[in-house]
């Protein structure tokens, strides 16, 4: 259930300051575990809600429906700019991640929570299983957030 006043949505300083106490609280590799898990469980979720889990759309037409959900006119976790698939590697291509924002150039931030969202995501699309992980990021000089994925075997 919604909030009748606020709505669905909080800010991302809320959840930044969240994940800097699970952090502190936790430690950084526990906490980025912690934070990879739950986006992959978000991004499953949000597949179902869709309606896209088991269907026989293309991955190109799915990762516009997850572009969406996920960017300005959906939940504000990310854009998705595009997706490239070339053989076993998938990368996505994302701008003002949540993970990214407000971070300072040359943080060592990663986007956890973003990162298993979409990884999520394609897993729930593809009916696969995958590795996953941050590659490029944009506090780092990168153009983008890009996740790297690649068919477990």
């Amino acid at each position: 259930m919604s909030s009748p006043i606020l709505g669905d949505f909080s800010s991302i300083i809320c959840f930044k300051a969240a994940i800097v106490g699970i952090e502190d609280a936790l430690g950084e590799k526990a906490a980025a575990i912690a934070f990879t898990a739950a986006g992959r469980s978000r991004g499953k979720h949000l597949v179902q809600e869709l309606g896209l889990a088991g269907s026989s759309i293309s991955l190109s037409d799915a990762i516009e429906q997850i572009r969406l959900a996920l960017g300005e006119d959906g939940t504000r976790l990310c854009i998705v700019e595009k997706l490239i698939q070339d053989t076993d590697v998938i990368k996505v291509y994302t701008s003002e991640t949540l993970c990214s924002a407000g971070e300072p150039q040359g943080s060592l931030r990663k986007c956890t929570y973003t990162l298993g969202a979409v990884w999520g995501a394609l897993e729930q699309i593809m009916d696969q299983r995958l590795r996953g992980q941050h590659t490029e990021s944009v506090l780092r000089g990168g153009d983008y957030d890009v996740f790297e994925f690649q068919p477990l075997r």
